[in-house]
């Protein structure tokens, strides 16, 4: 058939085959989009994991510095080696003074001298004090010790290596004393015990992630006790039990909005609450877990109520058929196979938890605390707290340190995720 002007109408068939083309070249374009999209996130991940572990994976590396120490009880002003107060009040850094002025004596100047002792961490003393109260015997012994360098030396000789060393504030003479040391083989690079063992300092090369980990563990065991049976019995009796009216209604809406609320708002209301209208302690687990509680229950409550609508209704007109009450179907036969739902919700709302800094910041768990919690009632700092305040912090060391407790966090996080992950495959029934 042709038009009033000559030209022919295109056959329908060519029309269709036109259409599928365009169709066809928009999914390969959407296709393309969603690939690079991707590849695109993958690249930041990549960039930031890089970036993370760059500047993290030297903090798991401390430098030693090799001393002969004389360990004679008139140095160290013990007269009793069994009074455990004289030992622990002994001069142990005259010790380490009087053999760094041994290893150099051409140092003679005070000003000289007060950066000779710099050379060795302040906290050298107490590795002394460790190792006498461990082995008496070592009174009047004069024996090779490896100290703790400190945090400008260490971040020196771990970056010497590169070919454009980080002095700081270093002297020349400095410089010079680490170039003798280096001859001499005094001074090397150890794993780095303290970093796990040790809490807060305000010297770089004694701060640790022990006190921040007990720290977050407490907060996080106080969480999984109230959050998770609360939040499943609050699902079955929502799902199973409560009538549909506009008051439950209402109780959906405002559980589905708190899932969406800021965290910082739950920090308020738990200073509110537990800490101005109960008077409990600040910056203490106990309060940082019901301030947890509180962020992670609508978490755990949309989720358990999605997995408990996921079974089945046959399975509970079976069980009703046989004779089994509402109790004994909802415990018996709908919880067991909600539970891997539910177990994996709860998992996702818990890390999401242990990585949540605003609200622990709001009920004072940013204070700093060098001793190691042993309760849920101890004072204590969590591990994302303790990376901002590490971040916060001017000198070089901490850059490595923070980086490096960021890597312990995402740790933790990555291995939740995947164990819940886990859980769902292997727990799960399809239907």
């Amino acid at each position: 058939m042709k038009h009033e002007n000559g030209s022919s109408k295109p056959s329908t068939i060519e029309l269709v085959n036109k259409n599928l083309a365009k169709r066809y070249r928009a999914e390969k374009r959407f296709r393309a989009y969603g690939i690079a999209s991707i590849l695109f996130g993958l690249a930041c991940l990549v960039v930031l994991f890089t970036d993370i572990i760059g500047k993290g994976h030297t903090a798991f590396m401390q430098t030693e510095v090799y001393l002969d120490i004389d360990l004679s009880a008139e140095q160290l002003d013990i007269s009793d080696i069994n009074d455990a107060n004289q030992v622990a009040a002994a001069d142990y850094q005259g010790v380490i003074k009087k053999a760094l002025r041994e290893r150099f004596p051409e140092v003679k100047g005070r000003r000289d001298k007060r950066k000779l002792y710099s050379v060795v961490s302040n906290g050298a003393g107490f590795t002394l004090r460790g190792m006498l109260e461990s082995d008496p015997s070592l009174l009047n012994q004069k024996m090779g010790v490896w100290l703790l360098a400190d945090d400008d030396i260490d971040t020196y000789y771990k970056t010497l290596g590169d070919g454009d060393a980080f002095t700081g504030r270093m002297s020349e003479k400095q410089q010079s004393w680490i170039a003798s040391l280096i001859e001499e083989d005094q001074i090397k690079k150890s794993f780095n015990t303290t970093f796990f063992t040790a809490g807060d300092s305000r010297e770089p090369e004694q701060a640790g992630i022990h006190g921040a980990i007990m720290g977050s563990l407490f907060t996080l065991l106080v969480t999984i006790v109230l959050s998770f049976p609360i939040g499943v019995a609050a699902a079955i009796y929502l799902e199973e039990y409560a009538p549909k009216n506009k008051f439950t209604d209402f109780i959906e809406v405002n559980i589905n909005n708190l899932a969406a609320v800021p965290s910082i708002i739950f920090g308020l209301l738990g200073l509110a609450i537990f800490i101005g209208f109960f008077e409990m302690h600040r910056s203490i687990p106990l309060v940082g877990g019901f301030v947890l509680t509180l962020m992670t229950l609508p978490t755990i409550i949309i989720s358990s109520r999605a997995a408990i609508k996921a079974v089945p209704p046959s399975i509970r007109e079976a069980a009703m058929g046989i004779g089994a009450s509402k109790m004994q179907v909802v415990l018996h036969h709908v919880l067991p196979l909600a539970m891997p739902g539910m177990l994996t919700g709860a998992i996702i709302g818990f890390a999401q938890a242990l990585g949540e800094t605003a609200p622990l910041l709001m009920i004072g768990m940013v204070a700093f605390i060098v001793d190691i919690p042993g309760g849920v009632t101890d004072p204590a700092t969590a591990l994302p707290v303790q990376i901002f305040l590490w971040s916060d912090s001017p000198e070089r060391a901490f850059v490595e340190r923070t980086s490096a407790a960021i890597m312990v966090l995402l740790a933790f996080l990555i291995a939740m995720n995947t164990l819940a992950v886990w859980l769902r495959k292997r727990l799960e029934r399809r239907w």
